[in-house]
């Protein structure tokens, strides 16, 4: 890639953008969170079932404003609020918060569970189940708790953080084994409001620099050195690439090694992770671009040209890699990182054109695009299984799960047949790249890049389909 100097305006631009608009979005949600407290109300966690076979169910710690903090400040930290309910009739349960230290030692040689995670829709918490074989003495009768809340019904404590490092603790008030118990936390601070404005004005404000950055250093790299928006003098030409009839502005093509080394795709993932690290940054750019481009097409009727080829230039390296990995597996020839054109065997582009409906501008991203979205979803949409494991009684502690798309299925079904015959079948190639064809295609509607609409054919093979020549006027069509 060329021109240092854009290379390092476009990162910067990167960095300060995607920083700007996450600080912007916590910003924005903390902003929302302090207007509900207006009234002094808490956030509060939906109400859940915790059930243990334990003595003692025990939060993760928690570190309150950290050490060395004066144990009294001149505002709010936060309060936090805690519900208990018993779900069995007639038992007591206990709730208590305390420091970590005397919390770990009542519970020295106790069987209890530490809760490690909490995950919601659906609901699942993830335990961590601590053997033991003494019995603690009843939590009630403990000096050493910061705040607790004992008895049957629904039992209730409020708590202001303070410095150090705690535990909640919630047991039966008998100290007996079997906890069960609908829980609820709420939390509240003064420091929400001014923390959303701290968020919300630095994320502007890296915003205002770095989308301008961002869009120079496209801008730079696109200005020549993205793609000229017409077809390079290769072979891909002599195949039916140039637009007809039947073809689109994309020119879409990827050729198959003639000589694929049959275990070389096991490791391609691992040797492509630079191209998805770099890839990750360039397509956030790429976001940013077509946004800007939108407003330009909005009013002007044309898409800026330097960010056409930019924008251009990210598919195409998208491609290639998905050419080398994922995508096909159709080669062994390490992608270049480059926005630019190569001679590499997967190749990718789009004809500039010179207006675009201003109209279409409005709708074709989302609301014309439907019809292929449903299909291509079923091209690339993954479909997902999951299942739990269990640690003996203290519950789920695991949660795997998988997935795999029918292009992923296919590419598959390619590699493992070129792994154990050393030859990957040419038809399934040929269906593979159609169905990358068609998925490309409506990426370069999606974007804005064209207004012809995609076509619903699978264009198979390694080069686009030649173009019908025009009939005749006696109806005949021309030979060639």
């Amino acid at each position: 890639m060329k021109k240092p100097g854009h290379i390092v305006l476009l990162v910067l631009g990167i960095v300060l953008s995607l920083l700007g608009f996450t600080m912007a979005a916590a910003g924005a949600a903390a902003a929302w969170f302090a207007s509900s407290q207006d009234d002094g109300a808490f956030f509060t966690s939906p109400t859940e079932r915790y059930t243990v076979s334990s003595r003692a169910l025990v939060s993760p710690q928690l570190d309150a404003v950290g050490e060395g903090t004066p144990e009294r400040l001149p505002f709010d930290v936060g309060t936090l609020r805690l519900r208990a309910t018993a779900t069995e009739a007639g038992r007591e349960v206990f709730i208590g918060i305390a420091p970590q230290s005397e919390v770990d030692g009542y519970l020295a040689g106790v069987h209890h569970t530490e809760l490690r995670e909490v995950k919601f829709q659906p609901f699942r918490p993830v335990y961590r189940d601590v053997p033991g074989s003494s019995t603690p003495a009843a939590p009630g009768a403990q000096q050493f708790w910061a705040a607790s809340a004992s008895g049957p019904g629904d039992q209730e404590l409020t708590w202001n953080i303070a410095p150090g490092n705690w535990t909640v603790v919630v047991m039966n008030a008998d100290a007996s084994s079997g906890v069960s118990a609908d829980l609820q936390a709420g939390f509240r601070s003064d420091l929400i409001k001014p923390a959303a404005m701290g968020l919300l004005s630095g994320g502007v404000l890296a915003i205002l620099v770095g989308v301008p950055l961002l869009v120079l250093g496209a801008v730079g790299l696109g200005r020549g050195g993205g793609s000229s928006g017409q077809l390079p003098s290769t072979s891909a030409a002599g195949h039916g690439a140039s637009a007809g009839a039947t073809s689109s502005a994309l020119h879409f093509t990827g050729q198959l090694d003639p000589a694929l080394s049959p275990w070389m795709w096991l490791v391609k993932w691992f040797l492509a992770i630079p191209h998805f690290f770099v890839l990750f940054f360039l397509w956030f750019a790429f976001a940013v671009t077509s946004i800007i481009s939108w407003f330009a097409i909005l009013f002007t009727g044309r898409y800026p040209l330097p960010l056409f080829h930019f924008n251009v230039g990210v598919l195409r390296w998208t491609w290639r890699v998905a050419f080398y990995t994922y995508g096909a597996g159709g080669t062994d020839h390490y992608p270049p990182f480059t926005l630019s054109r190569t001679d590499y065997p997967a190749n990718l582009e789009v004809d500039y054109p010179a207006r675009l409906s201003r109209g279409l501008a409005l709708i074709k991203s989302w609301l014309l695009l439907i019809p292929h979205l449903l299909i291509v979803g079923a091209f690339t949409g993954t479909a997902t299984w999951a299942w739990r494991t269990q640690d003996g009684p203290a519950g789920v502690i695991n949660d795997r799960g998988g997935g795999l798309s029918l292009l992923g299925l296919l590419v598959l079904i390619a590699l493992l047949t070129l792994l154990f015959t050393g030859s990957y079948p040419r038809p399934l190639f040929a269906f593979i790249m159609g169905i990358n064809r068609w998925v490309y295609r409506v990426l370069i509607y999606g974007a804005l890049l064209r207004d012809e609409y995609p076509p619903f054919r699978l264009d198979q093979g390694a080069f686009d389909p030649e173009p019908l020549q025009p009939p005749h006027t006696d109806g005949t069509a021309r030979q060639t």
